[in-house]
């Protein structure tokens, strides 16, 4: 399984180009903040105050995440699901996972989220960095 981290590029705002996972390191732009949503669900806010979007809810292999939502709506939602060793699967509104395509590492074609079972490119892990 890869260590590559999630980066929201540009740290955010954007329709496209939207989401590598290449990071070797942990710098602003692989920071997110998780915002409590409710019932078990959370936001992926990127470093300059946007969310994570799973376009049409989830379910796509083209297209798949925007960062450019300014306000927690519902298909900015996401759930985690615990599988142990610190790791989590996440779901999406339409209960699809996202998926680091080919596990991780690429900064094209990076992430799905179309898939309906958790295998080991579906398995994420948060790290804590805290404020700067």
């Amino acid at each position: 399984m890869s260590k590559s981290g999630l980066t929201a590029v540009g740290g955010g705002g954007r329709i496209t180009d939207v989401i590598h996972t290449d990071a070797t390191s942990i710098d602003a732009w692989e920071r997110f903040t998780l915002v409590d949503a409710g019932n078990g669900s959370f936001g992926l806010k990127t470093v300059s105050g946007r969310y994570l979007t799973a376009v049409g809810g989830g379910g796509r292999i083209t297209d798949v995440m925007h960062s450019d939502a300014v306000h927690l709506q519902g298909w900015e939602k996401f759930a985690p699901h615990a599988l142990g060793g610190g790791y989590f699967a996440i779901a999406t509104i339409n209960g699809h996972y996202l998926t680091a395509t080919g596990g991780g590492g690429k900064i094209t074609d990076a992430i799905h989220s179309d898939a309906t079972h958790i295998d080991a490119w579906e398995k994420f892990k948060f790290i804590y960095v805290g404020k700067d």
